[in-house]
């Protein structure tokens, strides 16, 4: 399987001959090395609705005739306002098998929402973090999230092969409580920090959070490189 970073918090894989994306903010993101006309996707995941996550959804989920994967609240969004016609709502704990493999849904402890044309803020629901396992391998996006206990049992009942934890601080984990997370809570074999860097306030320095996790490993990824198994 070829799990890949494109910046922010958005990650790709092609599963069962599926290709899937989360969180796919591109148009806008500087550090995005795909060009939202082009890719081809047939299922997005959408871990909460702030603009740097939801992203292209709506264009790429037409486009390609898509399914989005989400909360109940950012299906009805989708479908309602924005006629998007392949929507699978989903909630905290529930897990749903598709083509490529399960996803479950998880606590994450942020915001969602999205500002309408009025400057109103749209609630979508809770955020989350999501459990994905495919073709062997367990892996735990945890949305944009602060620290919480929790993350403990969440590993304990589905042992983590990748992590994606956010490092930027902010409005995410620092570098602090994301690497306190990962030793003491999620243990994964492999860790990934993303949401870092794309913006002034969440500028970090990755080898600085890598010297901090002291349990399996960390992988540094460029925009458009892979997790290496």
């Amino acid at each position: 399987m070829n799990l890949s970073f494109h910046g922010q918090s958005t990650i790709y894989f092609e599963a069962n001959g599926k290709k899937v994306i989360v969180d796919p903010f591109i148009t806008g993101n500087g550090q995005s090395d795909l060009d939202a006309n082009a890719i081809e996707v047939d299922y997005i995941i959408l871990t909460h609705g702030h603009g740097d996550h939801f992203g292209d959804t709506v264009e790429l989920a037409n486009r390609n005739n898509a399914t989005v994967i989400g909360s109940a609240e950012l299906g009805d969004y989708l479908t309602t306002n924005k006629n998007v016609e392949n929507v699978r709502p989903m909630n905290i704990g529930g897990k749903a098998e598709f083509e490529f493999g399960t996803v479950k849904f998880v606590q994450a402890f942020h915001s969602s929402s999205l500002t309408d044309d009025n400057g109103i803020p749209v609630y979508l629901g809770m955020p989350m973090g999501v459990i994905i396992e495919v073709e062997g391998k367990t892996i735990y996006h945890t949305g944009d999230t602060g620290l919480f206990s929790d993350m403990k049992l969440i590993a304990e009942r589905h042992p983590v092969d990748v992590c994606f934890v956010p490092i930027g601080d902010n409005f995410t984990m620092g570098i602090d409580d994301a690497s306190y997370a990962i030793n003491t809570f999620i243990k994964p074999k492999i860790t990934v920090p993303v949401h870092y860097d794309t913006f002034e306030l969440i500028e970090q320095d990755p080898n600085e959070f890598k010297s901090a996790v002291t349990v399996g490993e960390v992988q540094i990824l460029k925009p458009g490189e892979s997790v290496k198994f």
